[in-house]
């Protein structure tokens, strides 16, 4: 996936996901300040790549299988990968999708994976294997929490890759801010 930055890190009691703001086409930024990483309910947060339209309809389609899955977000997940991968209009879909909430985190892709880190971090777009080999340096920080290894990797990458800005938005789950939403 081409265009942006999305990163999961998880630390300690504390979920963060970040993904960068900026929309292109082909060489062209078309907007700074998309939102990419959302909260969908209390406690689960999404961020996405790919072409926008895409990306919309697999997050309203993981919210419907939210709501036929109430508080099981692996079942949810797993439901909409085989849907993905099966149904003849969703298989076109060119996106991929970071799903977390306070247990655990996935990458789910229309190949039918849907795919949790080791480690707890995890990261998808253009620039997601800069940002996630910086958080993976990170990670074993003592004196960095979730939220602080997500920025510096998510800066990290956005000056490596030029589909990638630094006009984060941040979905915190657990810790000190639980529920809280930040633009950085």
């Amino acid at each position: 996936m081409h265009a942006t930055t999305i990163l999961c890190v998880r630390k300690g009691d504390k979920v963060v996901m970040m993904g960068d703001g900026q929309v292109s086409q082909g060489a062209t930024v078309v907007k700074p300040n998309a939102k990419k990483v959302r909260r969908l309910g209390q406690d689960i947060i999404a961020g996405f790549a790919g072409s926008t339209a895409d990306c919309f309809t697999l997050m309203e389609r993981l919210e419907r299988k939210l709501e036929e899955h109430p508080g099981q977000l692996t079942r949810a997940c797993v439901d909409l990968a085989k849907a993905w991968r099966t149904d003849k209009y969703l298989r076109r879909l060119e996106a991929s999708l970071l799903v977390a909430d306070k247990n655990v985190s996935f990458e789910i892709t229309g190949l039918g994976d849907v795919l949790e880190p080791k480690d707890g971090v995890i990261a998808i777009g253009s620039g997601g294997t800069f940002a996630l080999a910086a958080a993976k340096a990170l990670l074993d920080r003592e004196d960095m929490d979730a939220e602080q290894i997500a920025h510096k990797a998510m800066s990290i990458a956005a000056e490596i890759c030029v589909y990638t800005n630094n006009n984060f938005v941040t979905e915190v789950v657990g810790g000190d801010k639980k529920n809280e939403s930040a633009e950085a």
